[in-house]
């Protein structure tokens, strides 16, 4: 059974991780959260489920107003073609739905199946703020922490600078 908020919660107070956490109406976009959690201080995020073509799985988490170029990205992975995940297989891995995707999932990967990578750009941030496992709440925890949090399921990040896409 995947973890619950409290869970996670729970398992950052046991590492001595300070977090805080804001609840709010489900959000499913970028643009609907800037409209809710903008005001929060920190830098906030995009988080993008991939599969590449040989099967690896990668959590990329970037800076919620960034635009990854999915074309550049597997020679900076050095992996194969990449496309999104499935919602089944997000479950399955990350036990998380569509919408909520984080890297405090990666507490619910229990056999190491997915690669987190962490923009270079995003981890400037001395707080980010995520969703914890669920998209109704937002939780900021300081960068280095989240990389404690990371070692300790198990996870090792690779901190990256994500091929981007300039706005239309």
């Amino acid at each position: 059974m995947p973890a619950s908020p409290d869970d996670l919660f729970a398992f950052l107070d046991n590492l001595a991780i300070p977090h805080s956490t804001v609840s709010h109406p489900p959000l499913f976009t970028v643009e609907q959260s800037r409209e809710v959690t903008d005001h929060l201080p920190g830098g906030h995020s995009k988080n993008l489920f991939l599969k590449d073509a040989r099967g690896a799985l990668y959590l990329v988490v970037l800076l919620a107003d960034s635009r990854a170029d999915l074309k550049a990205l597997p020679r900076v992975l050095d992996c194969g073609r990449l496309s999104f995940g499935s919602a089944n297989l997000l479950r399955e891995t990350l036990g998380v739905e569509p919408g909520s995707v984080t890297p405090f999932a990666l507490i619910n990967d229990r056999d190491h199946r997915v690669t987190p990578v962490f923009d270079a750009a995003m981890m400037e941030h001395p707080l980010l703020n995520f969703h914890p496992l669920v998209n109704t709440m937002t939780t900021a925890i300081a960068r280095d922490d989240l990389l404690k949090f990371a070692a300790a399921t198990g996870h090792r990040p690779l901190i990256r600078a994500v091929p981007g896409l300039q706005p239309a």
